[in-house]
């Protein structure tokens, strides 16, 4: 191995910066940029001195034998198998997720959704037992020990705003215009012609007589003619599809006709306390309007939960739209939700509204998942339409971190069509994104507040930049919270980004991280160990060869026999 380097040390405190341009570099295939800082003595009063060791190593990575190759080695099967079949280039960064329902909750369903691509199953608390989905939580679980896949597991909460109607059968109605229907609060077994039953026995209060229902944001519309007790007989006025379990709103006077409900109710909190108890990854949180409700749940979740279960807030209401910055700071994440958000807000402003979210989500670095009605139509017919592949294709374009199916996989009958369909879009249109060269465009709000913050965000960028002008086959980074894996990914780049992390809760979350590919392993203090083992095990594996070339971002934290903290970027050729 040939190595050239030179190293020099400033003070922050006003030491000049040392002075490259005097020096001349050999030529290499390994470039290494560190810089290193004492957290100790971070205090943020002004009067601490912090040390930077700026460094450039030049050389050529040969491959040795490890130490040793023994311990845990995550790497999922179907990134396993993609990288095998299609290389580093072909793999999709977005991530998909898909709604469980009883069209493909059966174990062989979810092992199929699985091996299609499913990165996060979602549970719809609006629907079915908890014993049910207690039962797929656990199916999940066991085809991620069993069979070595990498699903992690999303509760959707019901929320104190959502009504559900269901007209008993088991696939969509068409409802004809002019036809008279009962909605009532009575709960009965099968169906009943023109009746169906709602979730919520108080659903008609407050309530009048020609007031408007719309059916999951304009499949079909009524108008309220008759009101008797909680019962509600209504007239179609809009024909249209009444899919099982359906949403249903009211609208007087243009205007949506809200309760005073909180956001999370009493049934909600019980939901919530099951997923705890069932170690679920995520939860995401319906009809939040306020950052309060999130702040709320995460408090109430670090002091319940041993694991880290992350937070995702629904953008549904032109209310949150109001407040959508201060949302996506106090969540993990966001879903924009644009089948309820298209019922209070114009539908022709939905593009630019999701558009704007995804920008911001960016922005403040958290995942954004673009939900509802994306391939509608794959409910009932095998192929979507044209519109809709389309509308799959923008959501890429925009660096949406994942897609969700919801009724395609929930009750569809095609929901692993529908999963391919995300698939192959998704690959193609990031393929056509990298070709734009569109990744140069984005610019990024500063985040860090600390000069330890700023030097873990500049690293990153600085990687991603390396990355892409160097043409890298893959990222390697070492993480324990996946704060500099979604540093990342924050800035979209061409390669995969493989984020090697000792913790669970962790490398389950980096599942919705746009570009990440998580891998459980047993990592060291020893950045360098940590470096030379996990490229030994992917090479064990036949998944990175000779004349790879990998930029490997680490971050050693300061211990007892080396107090600085030491961030590096290095490029490696495997020979």
């Amino acid at each position: 191995m040939f190595s050239k380097s030179m190293v020099a040390s400033a003070s922050v405190a006003g030491n000049p910066p040392p002075d490259f341009e005097n020096h001349v570099f050999g030529v290499g295939r390994i470039t290494s940029l560190g810089f290193g800082f004492d957290r100790v003595k971070w205090k943020g009063n002004g009067t601490s001195k912090f040390k930077v060791r700026a460094a450039v190593e030049v050389g050529v990575e040969g491959s040795k034998k490890s130490e040793a190759l023994e311990g845990a080695f995550g790497l999922d099967v179907v990134s396993e198998g993609d990288l095998t079949v299609k290389g580093f280039s072909g793999m999709r960064k977005t991530k998909l997720v898909c709604t469980v329902g009883p069209a493909c909750s059966s174990l062989e369903d979810l092992e199929n959704l699985a091996l299609g691509g499913m990165n996060v199953a979602r549970l719809n608390m609006c629907h079915g037992t908890r014993e049910w989905h207690r039962d797929v939580i656990r199916k999940i679980k066991m085809l991620n020990e069993e069979k070595g896949f990498c699903v992690s597991v999303m509760i959707d909460t019901e929320g104190s705003q959502v009504q559900i109607v269901d007209h008993g059968a088991s696939s969509s109605v068409k409802v004809e215009e002019g036809s008279i229907w009962k909605f009532t609060a009575e709960h009965f077994e099968g169906s009943r012609p023109f009746t169906v039953q709602t979730n919520n026995r108080g659903f008609s209060e407050g309530i009048e007589v020609g007031d408007e229902l719309v059916i999951d944001g304009g499949m079909s519309c009524f108008k309220v003619t008759e009101k008797t007790g909680n019962d509600l007989h209504c007239k179609c006025i809009d024909a249209g599809l009444f899919l099982p379990g359906a949403k249903f709103s009211f609208w007087r006077d243009g205007k949506l006709v809200r309760g005073s409900n909180p956001t999370l109710s009493t049934k909600d909190w019980a939901d919530i306390d099951f997923g705890i108890a069932e170690g679920v990854d995520f939860f995401a949180l319906s009809f939040v309007n306020h950052a309060d409700s999130v702040k709320d749940l995460k408090k109430y979740l670090s002091t319940k939960s041993t694991k880290c279960i992350k937070v995702l807030a629904k953008i549904e209401s032109l209310e949150s739209l109001h407040n959508l910055e201060e949302i996506v700071q106090a969540s993990d994440g966001i879903m924009v939700a644009r089948g309820d958000l298209g019922v209070e807000i114009p539908l022709e402003q939905i593009p630019t509204v999701q558009e704007d979210i995804i920008y911001i989500c960016r922005q403040l670095n958290k995942p954004v998942i673009v939900a509802s009605q994306l391939l509608e139509s794959m409910v009932e017919y095998p192929t979507p339409t044209r519109a809709e592949v389309a509308d799959v294709s923008e959501a890429v374009r925009q660096y949406a971190d994942a897609l969700m199916l919801s009724g395609e996989s929930a009750i569809g009958s095609y929901g692993r069509k529908a999963l391919a369909v995300l698939d192959m879009t998704s690959s193609r249109m990031e393929s056509w994104n990298r070709e734009e060269n569109r990744q140069s465009l984005l610019n990024h709000h500063q985040l860090g507040a600390s000069l330890p913050e700023c030097i873990t965000e500049q690293i990153c960028d600085c990687a991603v930049d390396m990355a892409n002008n160097l043409g890298v086959d893959a990222i390697f980074v070492y993480t324990k919270h996946g704060y500099m894996a979604s540093l990342l990914s924050r800035n979209r780049p061409n390669p995969p980004i493989f984020a090697f992390t000792n913790d669970e809760s962790t490398r389950m979350a980096l599942t919705l991280q746009w570009g990440v590919v998580p891998l459980m392993v047993d990592l060291s203090e020893d950045a360098e160990f940590n470096i030379s083992r996990s490229v030994q095990l992917m090479k064990s594996k036949g998944l990175i060869s000779q004349g790879d070339v990998v930029l490997v971002v680490s971050d050693v934290a300061p211990t007892r026999s080396t107090p600085m903290a030491f961030q590096s970027i290095q490029v490696k050729t495997i020979i």
